[in-house]
């Protein structure tokens, strides 16, 4: 079975293309879960975007699944585009982040 500190570490290399900063850092993945289908492991992804309109949704949720993929033991992917709870980056996103945008 995958490793979800494998699956966080591939994913810390997507970038929000607005932002400049790592999904993982922004704190946009939810959930990292695993299932095993007929001796594959599938990996559930929970995955928010800063607003319901973000203009690169399809690029960010595209990049997260090719970067799941690309761990050695997961071999199928499904990300699940989720709304609740909200993002907040005062709560969700890193320090680092929060400093790089800003936010004290």
């Amino acid at each position: 079975m995958a490793d979800e500190k494998v699956v966080r570490q591939a994913l810390n290399g997507v970038v929000d293309p607005e932002l400049d900063l790592s999904i993982i850092e922004l704190g946009l993945v939810y959930a990292v879960r695993f299932e095993e289908r007929e001796g594959d492991c599938h990996c559930e992804i929970d995955l928010t975007l800063t607003s319901p309109g973000c203009p690169a949704a399809p690029e960010i949720m595209a990049a997260t699944h090719r970067a799941a993929l690309s761990c050695d033991e997961v071999d199928s992917v499904h990300v699940n585009l989720v709304w609740s709870p909200r993002w907040d980056p005062k709560i969700h996103a890193s320090e680092d982040a929060r400093m790089d945008m800003g936010i004290w």
